[in-house]
């Protein structure tokens, strides 16, 4: 596929099998309830995590959700065809994830009371985690070299442009204390811990108990085996899992087994040039996400 085959939107580029002008109308109109929980990411972040993640924080650790209903079903994308079709069937709070940046989100989301998680994660991961998506995704165009897709992740020539724009749109919102931020790496690193921030956010005050037990089915490897949350259930012609898994590794610091130095500096080069702005307007985990970026 070529990129001239991608729907434009407000100039990023979206792949037409999960958007249509409709499903992008029908998000604009969509009503947000002051309950509402969403999870925002640019594309590989960690959003088939969180899916995984907010039914069971929400739930109180009820596994049946994870075992019986497809993860984009469940906590369907606010910018998808599928959102239309499930809405009726979600249960309050209701979750949902989104790649939106801050501009695109419907006005009624601006207006309510609705929380949002925002996942970071290093630059550099995505960039190699999206370069095999693009691989295996037979809806995305060939990535061609891993040179040539740097140029166009570093061009914002992917879906959901740039990776910068995406993290300064939200980091610029004016949500107050509507708003968690949380790195992928925190997650990698300490499981537990960012499922006791994310409860204590959104007010479930979870036990220990139940907070190990999200752990244990939140894990990657059980990820890998649930086939409602692998993506085996969608035909080979969209997603080839032999050229590569969807869950690829889900580690962080992959990037270090892909870049050459010359390719390291002109990255690291770019993406800070584009962070630059006020230090005073950055919150202590963005800091520690935009260090990633060197690191």
């Amino acid at each position: 596929m070529s990129a001239t085959e991608y729907i434009k939107y407000h100039g990023l580029l979206l792949p037409p099998e999960a958007h249509t002008t409709e499903s992008l109308e029908y998000a604009q109109n969509f009503c947000v309830e002051d309950t509402d929980v969403f999870a925002i990411t640019y594309p590989k972040s960690g959003t088939i995590w969180m899916q995984e993640i907010l039914p069971l924080v929400l739930n109180g650790g009820d596994l049946t959700p994870i075992h019986t209903i497809p993860n984009w079903e469940r906590v369907p994308w606010l910018e998808e065809k599928q959102l239309a079709r499930v809405v009726d069937k979600l249960a309050s709070p209701r979750a949902l994830v989104s790649h939106f940046p801050y501009s695109l989100m419907p006005p009624s989301f601006c207006t309510s009371k609705a929380k949002v998680i925002y996942v970071m994660r290093n630059p550099k991961d995505i960039m190699v985690s999206s370069y095999y998506f693009h691989q295996m995704a037979g809806f995305l165009e060939d990535p061609g070299t891993f040179e040539e897709f740097m140029d166009k992740f570093l061009e914002g020539k992917v879906m959901f442009g740039k990776w910068t724009d995406h993290v300064k749109s939200w980091r610029n919102s004016e949500l107050g204390d509507r708003i968690m931020y949380i790195t992928y790496e925190e997650m990698v690193q300490d499981l537990p811990a960012s499922l006791r921030h994310i409860s204590d956010f959104l007010g479930c005050n979870l036990t220990e108990e139940v907070i190990q037990k999200i752990a244990e089915h939140c894990s990657f490897k059980s990820m890998q085996n649930n086939n409602m949350s692998n993506f085996s259930l969608i035909p080979k012609v969209y997603m080839d899992s032999d050229k590569s898994p969807f869950l690829r590794k889900g580690i962080a610091g992959d990037w270090k087994n892909h870049f050459s130095s010359e390719q390291l500096a002109r990255f690291t080069s770019v993406i800070s040039k584009e962070l630059e702005g006020p230090i005073s307007c950055l919150t202590h985990d963005i800091m520690t996400a935009v260090a990633f970026v060197g690191g």
